[in-house]
């Protein structure tokens, strides 16, 4: 199985961001967020290279196709953010609080998501390359019709995560702290799991083919 690779970044100093609200299709480079409040503003198209985002908040921000490159986002927080069909490369989100994101369509590539909280994050059909998933915990995690290929979870909780329809190549899910399949458990060609995790899945897998435990 071949290991994801992971971002190296290494930010330029940056100057401190002061101009209060995003843009549609803005462009962002070498800039330094810090505690910025961007809930509810449109930045639509926007990128964001060799930027540092501390302590934002995004809740209902509109960031669909934006492209976050060579960045560092730490303690970023936000309900109903919207990053549908979005590009996230070379990445670091690390001790995020979010909630119903938006990521349907997305490709993210060497990414990542350390510690932090993400509830139902929606992946759908997204293109997952080279992604890290640490020490964080993902409740019921959408990644229905997606394509995972080098994807690492360590130490990672997934509580009610749905594959359903997803494609898998070089999964490594034997470093999952907790792993719980709502839905999909038979998409899990390509991935590798541990013996312990073979036997919790043991029920799930025995009902989705059909078999009959008793005794």
């Amino acid at each position: 199985m071949k290991g994801a690779r992971r971002p190296e970044v290494r930010l330029p100093p940056l100057e401190p961001w002061d101009d209060g609200a995003l843009e549609p299709d803005g462009d962002y480079d070498g800039l330094a967020f810090r505690e910025a409040d961007f809930a509810g503003q449109d930045g639509a198209g926007a990128r964001f290279m060799d930027c540092a985002l501390t302590g934002c908040a995004f809740d209902e921000t509109g960031l669909r196709h934006a492209r976050v490159l060579d960045s560092v986002l730490t303690g970023i927080r936000g309900v109903g953010t919207d990053l549908a069909e979005a590009t996230l490369r070379d990445v670091e989100l690390v001790d995020a609080r979010l909630g119903g994101t938006q990521l349907h369509g997305a490709v993210l590539e060497r990414v990542v998501i350390r510690g932090g909280k993400i509830d139902y994050l929606n992946l759908r059909t997204a293109k997952l390359r080279d992604v890290v998933f640490e020490s964080c915990v993902l409740v019921e995690p959408d990644f229905g019709d997606a394509v995972l290929e080098r994807v690492e979870f360590t130490d990672c909780t997934l509580k009610g995560a749905d594959f359903n329809g997803v494609t898998m190549k070089d999964v490594d899910l034997r470093g999952a702290a907790e792993l719980g399949i709502a839905r999909g458990v038979e998409r899990l060609a390509g991935a590798v799991i541990s013996m312990s995790q073979l036997l919790d899945l043991a029920p799930v897998l025995a009902a989705q083919l059909g078999i009959r435990v008793e005794g």
